[in-house]
């Protein structure tokens, strides 16, 4: 509130005894943001944040951003409280209706409150999901945690060399013949299989999953086709029985290593926003460790660990999470740093 100015504070006490929904709407005042909607605290989590994001829709504002209502001076639970906003924003970001509230900010200023809001988001995704329904495929465009893949690549299509087999059947009557080929046909097909697999993550496979693909079309006798303009993507993966469905469990693998790296890159971009660990360079200056190590780093810390081995300049240094002392294989010992970013300002 010292933050927005004296003009806010005038309109909370001028509107204060106006509340019919269980907020008040005041202007941005020296805050980047044109309204600050204020909620009254009644108990309900869930309910505060639902009717604040009916009425931006209502009110067609594009963004809102929440703090982690009551884990300060009310001392609710973290994880009770991501809980609740995550069940709010579900149930929201679900609706047809939606057509102006784009983007959904929830600010966590507290390094350890991270673990609670992401925990709360997994298990509300569905791991088995294969058709882009999960949960985070839903609320994607709303939540600020998920973030795309950082280049948008076009699958290429992929060439089958077709070894075709001749049959020349001899017979005693034409009946005879038809009955063999019939026979045949038959045999083919039961051993023909087809399967397809759909999910958004396909377009945005690169030349290293192509390659993967076009290796796999070849030591296989299966055929494997994208279908591009569908929504999601398609691979339909075609041929003998057995080959389909092993690369079809290859193609399911990539898939979920491209998502596994997605989410271990949202969640390192997230932790470096609220604490930065740091590293010292030959004149003395410090530098920030790469985010996925800064990530590495700040688990250990957060789960009591004595020790975690991470990289400098290619060279291994074992770190003292208590001390923040790392050490070289030669026993060179240098001193690194632990910076929080915001904390305690909730």
């Amino acid at each position: 509130m010292d933050a927005a100015g004296s003009q806010v504070e005038d309109e909370c006490a001028q509107y204060a005894g106006q509340s019919q929904s269980g907020f008040i709407t005041t202007h941005g005042g020296k805050l980047l943001c044109s309204k600050i909607i204020h909620m009254i605290y009644n108990g309900n989590v869930k309910s505060l944040v639902s009717k604040v994001l009916k009425e931006c829709e209502l009110r067609m504002y594009t963004s809102v951003a929440f703090p982690a209502i009551g884990t300060g001076q009310g001392g609710l639970s973290p994880a009770n409280v991501a809980d609740d906003m995550l069940d709010a924003i579900v149930e929201f970001a679900s609706r047809s209706s939606v057509q102006n509230l784009k983007k959904i900010k929830i600010m966590i200023f507290q390094v350890a409150m991270l673990r609670d809001f992401y925990s709360s988001m997994k298990k509300r995704e569905d791991p088995g999901s294969s058709t882009g329904n999960s949960w985070v495929s839903q609320v994607k465009s709303f939540f600020w945690l998920k973030t795309q893949p950082t280049e948008k690549k076009k699958p290429k299509a992929l060439k089958k060399k077709v070894d075709l087999a001749t049959f020349q059947i001899c017979g005693e009557s034409k009946r005879k013949v038809d009955e063999t080929e019939s026979w045949i046909n038959e045999l083919i097909l039961k051993e023909q299989f087809e399967n397809s697999i759909s999910d958004e993550l396909i377009e945005y496979f690169d030349d290293r999953q192509i390659d993967t693909l076009a290796d796999l079309q070849r030591r296989k006798d299966v055929k494997i086709q994208f279908e591009n303009t569908l929504s999601p993507p398609e691979i339909k993966i075609s041929g003998i029985s057995k080959d389909v469905w092993f690369v079809s469990r290859e193609v399911q693998k990539m898939i979920q290593t491209m998502r596994d790296t997605e989410e271990e890159r949202s969640k390192a971009e997230l932790v470096f926003n609220l604490v930065e660990w740091r590293y010292p360079r030959s004149n003395g200056s410090f530098v920030a460790f790469d985010k996925l190590t800064n990530m590495q780093l700040e688990d250990a810390k957060i789960a009591k660990k004595c020790h975690l081995t991470v990289k400098i300049n290619t060279n291994n240094y074992k770190v003292d999470l208590s001390s923040l002392q790392a050490t070289d294989d030669q026993g060179k010992t240098i001193n690194i740093q632990r910076v929080p970013k915001n904390e305690g300002k909730l």
